[in-house]
């Protein structure tokens, strides 16, 4: 997703690196390149308009100190108005202190149902609520039976009452959650292959009949700009609260992301990003344009890293990475916090200048870690404390207790010593943009 548009958009922007100031002639190739890649990666022809008209607008009219390199500060221009064009402020998902109504809708084969788990599954792990799964999708085939196995995995109820009114459903739903102390209702609606008439009627009703907190619309982003019509479709006929993307890990140029809010003013609220019940992640603007750019994405390692290390561990760890006291026996312990993450591979593409260094598409042998972990673990424990004291005779031991070569321990620590040396930089704000 994104890294396509994302690299032309870097390249465009590198450059303009070295020019001693901002004017229309040298800009202009960068503006160029920038608006074909937005278009190639499906945004919306009038966004794409608008969004170089304003870059250019600021960055002509903008002036240069001796401190700001016109390149940087180009990049922060282009940084700031993909913000803008992905909705700006992060828009959180209504929780009330006591019950709180959710309505999911939108098109078959959008993903509606297996994203009301995943929002469930969010709702009890982040924010502590008791959910209820309602099945509401009284017409395709085996929609009932889907949502209850998703609930049966994630033991998370579903209230289901057969094939009857929807309104019927709901009203029981909520006796049921008020009964069993419950306090987040999500509606699991019916969807169809086109917008009719029926649909948004069944819709209206529910609408009508209940206090609804949110009404998300689940959108398939490989829909690409048809997503516009179908969003303004819906929109017309419901008071829709937000969006949800899915399917941004597919096959997907990730143009309807940067077009969205900027045509319907509906915020997008969460992004699916893998079939997992864990693979959906609140859409944070700024986290997404650092993204694009190729800047990384902090917040989304952290949100991954939050249920593994408390936070005053990690208070811990960046006082060390400042003091330049991270070990060894530190490097192990978080060795053992990333196998718990899932593919390695996808950790490494979120971080800062992944696509530049080729990160994006590096195949991780895990065998490789366990050969680390040997290595460590062949140690003594004042070594990893002290890994400076390892001379030849120490990493011949180290070697041979191990199962692997003095090459492979002299490589491991000598690239551990790189790492404590970018991890102090990058915690005391040295890094540099990856251009």
């Amino acid at each position: 997703m994104f890294e396509y548009m994302g690299d032309r958009i870097s390249r465009a922007i590198k450059n303009i690196r070295g020019m001693g100031r901002i004017t229309e002639e040298n800009i202009s190739e960068a503006m160029r390149e920038i608006r074909l890649a937005l278009l190639e990666a499906d945004v919306n022809y009038q966004v794409v308009k608008e969004f170089i008209q304003n870059v250019k607008e600021k960055a002509l009219g903008m002036d240069v100190s001796n401190n700001v390199k016109p390149d940087e500060l180009f990049i922060k221009l282009v940084k700031d108005e993909l913000v803008e064009l992905l909705g700006g402020d992060y828009v959180p998902l209504t929780i009330n202190n006591d019950l709180t109504i959710l309505m999911l809708c939108g098109l078959q084969g959008s993903g509606k149902t297996t994203t009301a788990g995943k929002l469930a599954s969010f709702l009890r792990k982040k924010h502590k609520r008791k959910p209820l799964l309602v099945a509401c999708d009284v017409y395709r085939p085996a929609a009932i039976e889907q949502l209850v196995e998703i609930g049966k995995s994630l033991d998370i109820p579903v209230f289901t009452k057969g094939k009857i009114s929807p309104i019927e459903i709901i009203k029981d739903a909520l006796e049921y959650a008020k009964e069993n102390d419950l306090d987040y209702i999500i509606i699991d609606t019916a969807g169809r292959l086109q917008i009719d008439e029926e649909l948004m009627q069944e819709l209206k009703d529910i609408e009508s009949n209940f206090k609804i907190d949110e009404t998300i619309l689940v959108i398939d982003a490989m829909m690409g700009q048809d997503a516009i019509n179908v969003i303004e479709g819906f929109n017309k006929a419901l008071k829709i609260t937000g969006t949800i993307l899915t399917k941004l890990d597919g096959n997907t140029k990730g143009g309807v992301a940067l077009s969205v809010r900027h045509l319907t003013n509906i915020p997008i609220k969460f992004v699916g990003e893998s079939e997992k019940m864990d693979g959906l992640r609140e859409f944070y603007p700024v986290a997404m344009a650092e993204r694009i750019l190729d800047m990384g994405d902090i917040l989304g390692i952290a949100s991954k890293v939050e249920d593994l290390i408390s936070e005053d561990e990690a208070k811990e760890e960046m006082i060390k990475i400042k003091k330049g006291s991270y070990d060894l026996e530190d490097f192990l312990n978080n060795l053992k916090q990333i196998k718990k993450l899932g593919p390695l591979e996808n950790i490494l593409k979120m971080l800062p200048g992944a696509r530049k260094m080729g990160l994006n598409n590096v195949q991780v042998d895990e065998k490789q870690i366990l050969y680390v972990e040997a290595i460590i673990l062949s140690m003594t424990p004042y070594e990893r404390k002290h890994p400076e004291i390892l001379k030849a005779s120490r990493k011949k031991r180290i070697a041979m207790g191990s199962g692997r070569s003095v090459e492979e321990v002299n490589r491991l620590l000598n690239q551990f010593e790189e790492m404590k040396k970018m991890m102090k930089s990058f915690s005391n704000g040295n890094m540099k943009m990856p251009f």
